[in-house]
């Protein structure tokens, strides 16, 4: 059981460092972190360590494949660059903190995992929107036309990589709280 937590820290680790490198592997190497996790099982007990079920690896699967599509498909020019992922990455962390901050409002699931995915969603955008304030970003400013091309380009993989520890956050943050009866 500990490898296996391990090995999924490892993993979303490193897919967090992929999305400056290689972003179109990031989700799919997130969503490997979060298939290993739903392996765990408690010995004591041989249960599942977290309640990680088909329902949620089958969505999640689905939209990595749809977000690794689709940066596949992009023109090699966008793949190659990674100008303001940093931004765009710092605030899909700094979003997800703050939809976390919704167990002290809610103790609905469905609010709690929308809370997380609404505040990566904002926290990419903000990102974005800083980095579109600085010299380099000035190009893709909001009066370009390609504003929305590079946001919507680089801010997909970022957030499916990022939401997918988020939901595992989510899950634990729920049992920590007795929210979920497990």
């Amino acid at each position: 059981m500990v490898f296996i937590i391990i090995l999924s820290a490892v993993l979303w680790l490193a897919s967090f460092w992929m999305l400056f490198k290689r972003e179109m592997a990031a989700p799919a190497v997130s969503f490997l972190a979060l298939f290993i996790l739903s392996l765990a099982k408690d010995s004591a007990t041989s249960r599942a360590l977290l309640p990680i079920n088909s329902t949620i690896l089958t969505a999640w699967l689905c939209m990595t494949l749809v977000v690794v599509t689709a940066s596949w498909l992009q023109p090699d020019a966008v793949k190659a660059q990674h100008r303001g992922v940093g931004y765009m990455t710092i605030g899909a962390f700094a979003g997800m903190a703050v939809g976390l901050l919704a167990f002290s409002v809610s103790v609905n699931m469905s609010m709690l995992y929308a809370s997380m995915m609404v505040g990566v969603c904002v926290g990419i955008f903000l990102g974005y929107l800083l980095f579109t304030r600085t010299p380099d970003g000035n190009e893709l400013a909001k009066g370009s036309n390609r504003f929305f091309r590079y946001l919507l380009a680089k801010g997909f993989p970022i957030a499916i990589t990022v939401m997918i520890p988020g939901v595992v956050c989510v899950i634990s943050l729920a049992i920590f709280n007795n929210i979920v009866a497990y």
